[in-house]
């Protein structure tokens, strides 16, 4: 059975920790590959306007430009929003069945886990690990992947909208696509 991992966000825009912590995720669980799933709005962030899906899908295919275990799916910038995984999840194993699905998601959303759509449904059909990034405590119910990485989309854009250096935060292909399209102008909330 092909174990993968699927790692969905907004990826607004894709950073050095995103990467790091699918690396670990790949070898700690020996999965055989990681696929990106950019969303097209994510249903916990419907207040907030993300960069435009082409633009973030371009910043992700010029991030892991080289790693051949990484993947991107367009599966949900495909669809109409909001993203919810539980269709992802449900198509991914539609395309390719027998799959083990390892499902990432950051420390900062396992408290608001409880509120995803079709919950119950979702946690028949994948394995979710838990990725720390920060000082969070852990859920012993979950796998865990820890690394200390203190680097945050929303730190990014900031740091862009302020004029201050975003260099060593994101690959420098994404710095220049940042830079070209002269994204994140406002600082974010």
């Amino acid at each position: 059975m092909k174990k993968i991992g699927v790692y969905g966000g907004t990826f607004d825009p894709i950073h050095y920790g995103h990467l790091i912590l699918a690396r670990e995720v790949l070898e700690q669980l020996q999965l055989e590959q990681v696929v990106f799933v950019p969303a097209a709005l994510s249903p916990h962030k419907l207040g907030q306007t993300p960069t435009p899906a082409p633009v973030r899908l371009e910043m992700l295919q010029r991030a892991i430009e080289g790693e051949s275990r990484f993947a991107i799916d367009k599966i949900e910038v495909n669809r109409p929003p909001p993203s919810f995984t539980i269709d992802t999840i449900r198509e991914l194993r539609s395309r390719e069945d027998p799959l083990e699905i390892f499902y990432l998601i950051g420390s900062d959303n396992l408290l608001a886990l409880d509120t995803w759509h079709r919950i119950e449904e979702l946690r028949l059909l994948v394995r979710f690990v838990v990725l720390m990034r920060g000082h969070t405590v852990a859920d012993p119910a979950y796998p865990t992947i820890r690394r200390q990485i203190d680097i945050s989309a929303t730190d990014i854009r900031n740091r862009v909208a302020t004029g201050r250096s975003i260099r060593y935060l994101v690959p420098p292909a994404v710095e220049e696509i940042i830079r070209q399209g002269q994204l994140y102008q406002e600082p974010s909330r």
